[in-house]
């Protein structure tokens, strides 16, 4: 047995997780969390913490555990030559240096998102939810899509017997305005901001479900409720600020969800559309016809918004190429663990 050491990296949460792994040859195209043992898991704030190194101290420490052999990082941030500056926090990270503090023999940092893509071979069927059953292919590619706190877009890739992950920044490309009211949208963001492009990840994230509550707000579509209106402007007089003390993303889609708030209904509306167009944006230059898997903490929140047509409607509307995205497997990710489950992988195969 191999002692790993897996870890979710975020500017506000850091969770690790310690397992234990048969000595198997790597990842296959099937579920592989048959080969891993949870151990222990621990969450920290990370802003309490100077760097990585003493949170993995302590968390050694109180798992009265010994020191692992392998262990994998995902960071919630761009990595480059097993080196990582943290988006949200003023961590610099660096693979041999944590070899040497921590004194593990192995040590590998990820993007985040990329080891989401990992994570997806360690998912059941319980963890997913279809939406389009499509006609799977094997070997073919397979493309990972997730709004959150941001768009985080990526691919798998077979290569020999495995499948290796690609990350993107397509979260970052243009966004692709098709109506009259998307066009409005488009340049209500670019006067609000005085930007002179709007990125998709403005619209589809969670700071796109309020964009677009503002947006409609603004042009008057519907009556603005008092209660959500008083946490707007908490959330608008709060811009800037690192952390913000409220969600207002996450309090629009609930009254949609209950079907309590016109504006938030139409909100969410927008946003499941437009979440659905550029999903069939990233499929169509992909055709992965071995799934597009829809992770991210959004999607699993307002399921039934999802299930409701709308979504797979946008997803499928591309033209004559309709019939091709028609056979592409679409998936929720339900378990929001993906990520660690996925660094733990990673951490297996070092």
């Amino acid at each position: 047995m191999t002692l790993l050491l897996a870890g979710d990296i975020g500017g506000t949460k850091t969770i690790l997780r310690l397992a234990e792994t048969t000595d198997s040859p790597g990842f296959h195209e099937t579920s592989d969390s048959h080969l891993l043992r949870n151990i222990y898991e621990e969450s920290y704030h990370s802003q309490d913490f100077p760097d990585l190194v003493p949170i993995v101290q302590q968390f050694l420490a109180k798992a009265k555990a010994s020191t692992p052999q392998k262990a994998c990082f995902a960071i919630a941030g761009p990595v480059v030559n097993n080196t990582a500056k943290l988006t949200n926090l003023a961590w610099y990270l660096d693979s041999e240096r944590l070899q040497q503090e921590l004194g593990i023999a192995s040590v590998s940092l990820i993007n985040d998102f990329t080891a989401v893509g990992y994570g997806i071979f360690g998912l059941n069927n319980k963890n997913l939810l279809t939406l389009q059953a499509g006609k799977p292919r094997l070997e073919a590619p397979i493309a990972v899509i997730g709004a959150g706190t941001g768009l985080g877009q990526g691919f798998l890739i077979k290569q020999g017997e495995h499948y290796h992950v690609f990350p993107s920044e397509g979260g970052h490309a243009d966004f692709a305005a098709r109506t009259e009211l998307e066009f409005r949208l488009m340049k209500y963001l670019m006067d609000k901001h005085d930007i002179q492009r709007v990125s998709v990840e403005r619209v589809v994230s969670g700071q796109g479900i309020v964009s677009i509550y503002q947006f409609l707000r603004d042009q008057k579509v519907a009556a603005e409720s008092p209660d959500i209106a008083h946490i707007v402007r908490i959330w608008e007089q709060e811009a800037g600020k690192p952390e913000k003390s409220v969600d207002p993303g996450a309090i629009i889609g609930t009254a949609a969800l209950q079907e309590r708030d016109r504006l938030c209904e139409q909100t969410m509306q927008l946003f499941v559309e437009v979440y659905g167009a550029e999903a069939g944006n990233l499929a169509i230059k992909l055709l992965p016809y071995g799934g597009l898997y829809i992770a991210g903490g959004i999607a699993p929140k307002i399921l039934p918004l999802m299930q409701q047509g709308s979504f797979l409607l946008n997803f499928t509307q591309k033209g004559r190429m309709r019939s091709l995205l028609e056979e592409i497997p679409v998936y929720i990710i339900l378990n929001q663990q993906v990520g660690l489950i996925g660094a733990a992988l990673y951490a297996a195969r070092l």
